[in-house]
């Protein structure tokens, strides 16, 4: 029988290698590539073709199927980003930063789920049972109906899983599990990568649903392979800064819902607060109109969500000017840049900008860049945009101002937290016409005109 050849793996990217390497030429990650045994040598691997296997039932496209039943747990942020609610035999992938409060919004959302009617599991692999509970007395919810677990093994959860049949179960974290068919040391990517298929493997054959927490890296990915995105149904990020008081739950994949759709919550000392209204909640601190200060109408998921994008412009003694940006992609603030000097005229050379995002949000859409160059504009020329203004709109490398989806929506927003005009690009359409004086710029050029009198 010939001997298996090892196999290198990228702990960092999860990229294959035929041998080791100091480092990795996918990722760029040094002392990342370890060896690890192959997921199956045995005789079976072999055979796979000389067995004949059962054949499959298939169906039309035309099928007819009820949508699948949802349980609500009375988390109306948590229940939105789910897409309304938690899917039987469903698999979702939760990450975030250390210390953001993956745990705490978990363990509030798997209590309210036990309240509900769910027979609840929560295994935790990084804390001891003791201290789940220590937690649990500080948000209150000592007396939820959540039966407690604390263990790595994962051939003993399956045991557990299979004698208990619970209706929910959350894995605190995949990264802690240990299967003990697999040699590699926990959380490495083979062990990660077999933890996180037994237990989907479950959810799918027992109707089972099951939370899965995952770490991130120093990039703000999921920590492990990328397969492991690809096995779950959802994948949700809890995203927020320490020093904010804000917390946003994002869906960036979901096989039940809308991607992209955004969850708004605030941490306080009982726990996590849900947050109904986030455009009142980001602009709440906004004070007198200054330079440097642009409201933008933007969309996350189905949801309006307005935000203050703030800047500063000031003379650099670098020979290198400083971008400092956050919130934002810093990718899309030079290509804005470059175009506001080469389009517009107008030089950012010699200055340091510093760009943010009031709130801790992030800000990814295309349709920023409108509010983004005004508030470079305003911080470098020192004049205030007023402060019943919103701005939204895409803008080419030429400084044409491209529409964007769902004007209608961005301005109804606005005008219930009293904002009574906008500017936005040419050939915006909004239907029934929102009680707002709209402006529509054909490009930048005439935007810098406007606002600031040169152009």
């Amino acid at each position: 029988m010939a001997k298996a050849s090892p196999q290198f793996t990228c702990t960092e990217c999860g990229a294959a290698h035929k041998k080791w390497a100091g480092k990795c030429d996918t990722c760029g990650a040094w002392n990342s590539v370890v060896e690890e045994a192959p997921l199956s040598t045995g005789p079976a691997s072999k055979t796979l073709g000389a067995a004949k296997g059962r054949r499959i039932e298939l169906s039309t496209l035309a099928a007819d199927e009820a949508p699948p039943p949802r349980t609500r747990s009375g988390m109306i942020e948590f229940d939105r980003v789910l897409g309304g609610g938690l899917v039987p035999a469903s698999a979702i992938l939760v990450g975030g930063d250390p210390g953001i409060g993956k745990s705490t919004l978990l363990l509030q959302a798997v209590a309210n789920f036990a309240r509900s009617g769910l027979k609840c599991l929560y295994i935790s692999g990084e804390e001891a049972s003791a201290q789940v509970r220590m937690r649990a007395g500080r948000l209150g919810l000592s007396e939820a109906p959540v039966q407690l677990g604390a263990e790595t093994n994962l051939r003993n959860i399956l045991t557990t899983l299979e004698a208990e049949r619970p209706d929910l179960v959350v894995i605190d974290s995949i990264q802690t599990m240990w299967a003990d068919m697999v040699e590699a040391a926990p959380g490495s990517v083979s062990q990660v990568r077999a933890a996180a298929h037994e237990l989907v493997t479950f959810a799918k054959t027992r109707g089972v649903s099951v939370i899965l927490v995952g770490h991130v890296t120093k990039e703000g990915q999921i920590a492990g392979p990328r397969v492991v995105e690809h096995m779950v149904d959802t994948v949700l990020y809890f995203e927020g800064e320490r020093g904010h008081q804000f917390r946003i739950l994002r869906a960036v994949k979901n096989r039940f819902g809308p991607a992209s759709e955004i969850g708004v919550f605030e941490m306080t000392g009982a726990g996590l607060a849900e947050v109904a209204n986030p455009s009142a909640l980001f602009l709440s601190e906004r004070g007198q109109a200054a330079p440097g200060s642009a409201v933008f109408a933007g969309i996350e998921g189905t949801r309006p969500v307005l935000t203050e994008i703030q800047a500063l412009v000031a003379p650099s003694s670098l020979a290198s000017p400083r971008r400092t940006v956050v919130g934002l992609d810093s990718g899309r603030v030079s290509t804005i840049l470059a175009v506001l000097e080469s389009r517009c005229g107008i030089p950012f050379t010699g200055l340091d900008v510093f760009l943010n995002v009031a709130g801790g949000m992030k800000v990814l859409e295309p349709a920023a860049d409108l509010a983004l160059a005004a508030a470079l504009l305003s911080a470098r020329e020192d004049v205030a945009l007023p402060p019943d203004l919103v701005i939204f709109g895409e803008i080419s490398l030429s400084a044409a101002l491209r529409p964007v989806g769902q004007a209608e929506n961005r301005l109804k927003e606005a005008e219930k937290l009293g904002f009574s005009q906008a500017i936005a690009p040419q050939g915006t359409k909004v239907e029934g016409g929102a009680g707002m004086r709209l402006r529509k710029l054909p490009d930048l050029v005439t935007f810098v005109g406007d606002m600031f009198g040169a152009g």
